[in-house]
């Protein structure tokens, strides 16, 4: 998507215009106070020490000193402006931003997102944007020397031209550069956000020397892009200076030459040497932070096409809460890259009230399958339907209230055991005791409770990242209890007795038959034959396609041995 009017970056960048515009005013007023020690300077060459006038002298000091103070509370005021811009920017565009990365986990650019705009908005309220702001004073100044003398001028406008070249030269030459240097650098951190989640099993697998090993040779990658950028721009930087120093020392040597033929005054001497420092002084900071203003536009670019992006999905129309019919229609999901299909042509129904156990060989598909029917992903081919609405035509998160989830990795994060299960809507400012009475709901409906309540402080007990501070099998009875938090219509558990023991695995049995019995649609994938009590239909995935699929008495005889098909019927529904 191109930037446009809709642009969610423009949009919040609008929101600070106003921030921005008054920056710019008291630029203005800054650049004009920045006069007061060059006429401060005529003044005192060219009529206090003539005269010898100690009174004039006194108050032209106390007229500078008034003015240096204004210019100074000016400049502090425009930076605590630009200050407050990135703190309104911050609160326009950090929660889209964190809910598109949430919502697009797989782009590319969406774990560098948050640093992409961390280094947009510092770039916004830093160095660079103070050079930006006072960078068009250039002309201003180069007519002032003129004023002075035209050979002054002429010197300024040399000036003028040879130092906005240099920086013209330096983005050429400097933009390719931190463009790689960006990319490795998105690859690196990804890695070790990576290596570091899975640092107890890097540790005890021996991996950690290779896998230092392999993230220094990224880093290496990046070290010399960044290296060839920052020559490159050093290079320009010190062809700036040398510019604007001889520029500057031979504004002074004409200056003299000028009075020694009485064409200006000794006072003009100083004067223009002041004025053509001060008129390229921010160009030559712009080639200083050329590089963050690089990488700031770059990060701009991600940004706008990422929130672009997310911003262009228009909001649904809100449907009634599900009963749980669940329909897969001709699905086909791709792998990454689109070489090959995990699923294929994948068709089945399921009625409100059936509990359906997903079983096949490792690598069938059945966790894409499971993920598919929470609309964790989209399919490539195909539609998922629940009560008769496509998944892409419900709002994920009105949606995901009604829909109970448990991924094979658990998936718990840090803070407290109650506020997992209750998939932190405490946050979202939802009523502390309905919250607390539906986490108690749903640690008893997964016979959970009195587990919890033995860690130490309860359901206050508190996780680490990654949801450590829990062994395997207590981390996936939680993470069973929060798929059935809000009583859902839905229930897709993904291998959910993989670490329990045998009361677990009773636990689980009987949570399966009471959402049975309540009507709930309940779809496990697992391994185990300990949940088949309460299942009533079996699918059979074979390599990313349907084997069998029918009523549990039926399939279960043609997939496993005979002394293991002697399984009770499931319950009946009462009521």
């Amino acid at each position: 998507m191109s930037p446009g009017s809709d642009s969610p970056m423009r949009a919040a960048l609008a929101q600070c215009r106003r921030h921005f515009a008054a920056a710019a005013v008291f630029s203005a007023l800054l650049n004009l106070l920045y006069l007061a020690p060059t006429l401060y300077m005529l003044q005192v060459y060219d009529r206090v020490v003539p005269t010898r006038g100690g009174q004039t002298l006194l108050f032209l000091t106390l007229v500078l000193l008034f003015a240096l103070l204004t210019l100074a509370l000016l400049d502090r005021t425009r930076t605590r402006l630009l200050t407050r811009a990135g703190v309104a920017l911050d609160a326009a565009v950090a929660p889209h931003l964190l809910d598109a990365t949430l919502g697009r986990p797989e782009a590319p650019e969406a774990r560098q997102a948050l640093r992409d705009f961390d280094q947009f908005r510092a770039t916004l309220t830093g160095p660079a944007m103070l050079a930006l702001f006072d960078a068009p004073w250039l002309p201003f100044y180069i007519l002032v020397c003129f004023v002075v003398h035209p050979w002054i001028g002429a010197v300024a406008l040399l000036g003028g031209i040879a130092l906005p070249l240099i920086a013209l030269a330096n983005e050429r030459a400097t933009r390719p550069r931190l463009d790689q240097a960006q990319a490795i650098a998105a690859r690196t951190y990804a890695a070790q956000d990576a290596a570091l989640s899975s640092a107890e099993a890097v540790r005890a697998l021996g991996m950690r020397r290779a896998l230092v090993a392999r993230q220094q040779r990224e880093r290496d990658a990046m070290l010399v892009a960044q290296t060839e950028a920052g020559l490159a721009g050093g290079s320009y930087l010190t062809a700036t200076k040398f510019t604007r120093l001889a520029l500057q020392s031979l504004a002074l040597g004409l200056g003299a030459l000028l009075a020694i033929d009485d064409m200006i005054s000794a006072g003009a001497i100083f004067a223009a040497s002041f004025l053509i420092a001060r008129a390229l002084a921010p160009i030559e900071q712009l080639v200083a932070t050329w590089r963050s203003i690089a990488q700031a536009r770059s990060s701009y670019a991600r940004l706008d096409t990422m929130l672009g992006q997310a911003h262009a999905q228009p909001s649904p129309t809100t449907l009634p809460p599900p009963r749980g019919a669940l329909a897969v229609e001709g699905v086909t999901v791709l792998a990454p890259g689109g070489d090959r299909a995990v699923l294929t042509n994948i068709s089945v129904s399921i009625l409100p009230g059936e509990v359906v156990a997903v079983v096949g060989a490792s690598g069938a598909g059945k966790s894409t399958l499971a993920r598919l029917l929470v609309g964790a992903i989209r399919p490539d081919r195909g539609i998922v339907r629940l009560d008769g609405a496509d998944l892409a035509d419900w709002d994920p998160e009105r949606l995901a209230r009604h829909l109970g989830y448990l991924p094979q990795d658990t998936a718990l994060f840090a803070g407290t055991v109650a506020q997992n299960i209750a998939r932190f809507a405490g946050d979202l400012g939802e009523d502390r005791a309905t919250i607390d009475a539906a986490v108690i709901a749903a640690a008893d409906a997964v016979g959970a409770r009195d587990l919890i309540q033995r860690l130490p402080h309860g359901f206050d007990h508190r996780l680490s990242l990654g949801g450590r501070g829990v062994s395997a099998g207590q981390a996936q009875r939680i993470a069973l209890a929060r798929a059935l938090y809000g009583d859902p219509a839905l229930l897709v558990l993904d291998e959910p007795n993989a670490h329990l023991d045998s009361d677990g695995d009773a636990a689980l049995v009987a949570a399966l038959t009471r959402a049975r019995q309540a009507g709930r649609t309940v779809v496990v994938v697992s391994h185990k034959l300990s949940i088949l009590p309460a299942v009533d239909k079996l699918l059979v995935l074979r390599d990313g396609r349907v084997d069998l699929y029918g009523p549990r008495d039926e399939i279960l005889p043609r997939i496993t041995p005979p002394k293991l098909r002697a399984t009770p019927a499931p319950p009946a529904i009462h009521g």
